[in-house]
């Protein structure tokens, strides 16, 4: 069934309107609640990195439609982050600071700045730190810097290659390729231990970030690359109906979200009319299967799936939030927001 015009905007408001809150009821401020009902017992984990991709989520509203307002929530939403986390823009883990600096790298071109913030370099130098000639290059995990992995390595080449250091980006990629890239499928691995030994776990997302990281560097042989890549997602991830997995819970409710934006940014980019074709119909068969699966809550406002008992987590809303985003781009022929 083909979803209307206005899904993803249904999307935004549904998310917005059932998650947003105060950051510590600090006014100016937004945080989005885990869960909702919110749980009850011990104050909730801190999920640092999903609020990034809040943030990211309001930009591309911001970028489908200037009247929505979602650009000042993405202010208080920054503000919320940083009150949450401390006072401080860092965290223990080079993939969840990956996320937000790109976030907020988008936020300050959205806000006209020429040169970046100073929490944008904080967690740039970050990035710089945990990339190190240790196992032949790529990016820690954590700051036990035991583990280079995918989450970390390509969203920060992503990060790199929009900041301009594009040769930082490309070694990155490099690395990627001949550590981790698995021949078989066409898709990437998880990381490799500091032992030598990969983990050859397969992630949605991780096929994801390195796809918008190789559209962002570009050239002819990236942009093959990023062909044959997102033909593998629809070969070996989608299902028989064009579908990808989607998560319920938990970190890996934002997965497929993830992969959908950067989908997104590959059909627009130059990597040939026959991937560019796959890559759109995954889109669509994945944006009305989460359509198709909507519900109403008591409240009047839409639940995406997968379908779980108890309470609707963030996560999977924004996932269907980053799909619906990804399909409307795509089929209004303009690629996904700019710096998705």
């Amino acid at each position: 069934m083909p979803i209307p015009d206005d899904a993803a905007a249904a999307a935004a408001h549904s998310v917005r309107h059932l998650f947003a809150r105060r950051s510590l009821r600090v006014p100016g401020t937004r945080l989005a609640a885990v869960a909702v009902p919110a749980p009850t017992g011990p104050r909730s984990h801190w999920h640092y990195w999903w609020q990034a991709h809040y943030l990211d989520c309001l930009l591309d509203e911001h970028r489908r439609d200037a009247g929505t307002g979602a650009l000042l929530e993405a202010r208080k939403l920054a503000r919320g982050i940083w009150l949450r986390n401390g006072g401080r823009w860092r965290n223990a883990y080079y993939d969840d600071m990956a996320w937000l600096a790109l976030a907020l790298q988008r936020l300050d071109a959205l806000d006209g700045r020429r040169s970046p913030r100073r929490r944008v370099r904080v967690l740039g130098d970050a990035l710089r730190s945990a990339h190190t000639s240790d196992l032949g290059g790529g990016v820690y995990w954590n700051t036990a810097r035991d583990y280079k992995n995918t989450p970390s390595t390509a969203p920060a080449a992503l990060f790199f290659a929009r900041a301009g250091e594009t040769g930082r980006a490309q070694e990155l990629l490099d690395w990627l390729r001949e550590r981790l890239f698995d021949a078989g499928s066409g898709l990437y691995l998880d990381g490799v231990r500091a032992d030598g030994r990969v983990e050859r776990s397969l992630h949605t997302y991780n096929q994801g970030t390195v796809l918008g990281a190789l559209v962002a560097v570009g050239g002819p042989a990236g942009l093959r690359h990023a062909a044959d890549l997102a033909a593998a997602v629809a070969r070996e991830v989608a299902d028989d109906d064009g579908v990808l997995p989607l998560a319920a819970t938990g970190d890996a409710g934002l997965f497929t979200g993830i992969l959908a934006r950067y989908l997104a940014l590959a059909a627009a980019a130059p990597i040939g009319a026959s991937a560019a074709t796959e890559v759109r119909a995954v889109l669509d068969a994945t944006a009305e299967h989460v359509w198709a699966g909507r519900r109403t809550d008591a409240s009047g406002m839409l639940v995406f799936p997968p379908g779980q008992d108890g309470p609707v987590s963030l996560s999977s809303q924004l996932q269907a939030w980053m799909i619906l985003e990804a399909a409307s781009a795509v089929r209004a022929q303009e690629g996904p927001p700019a710096g998705g």
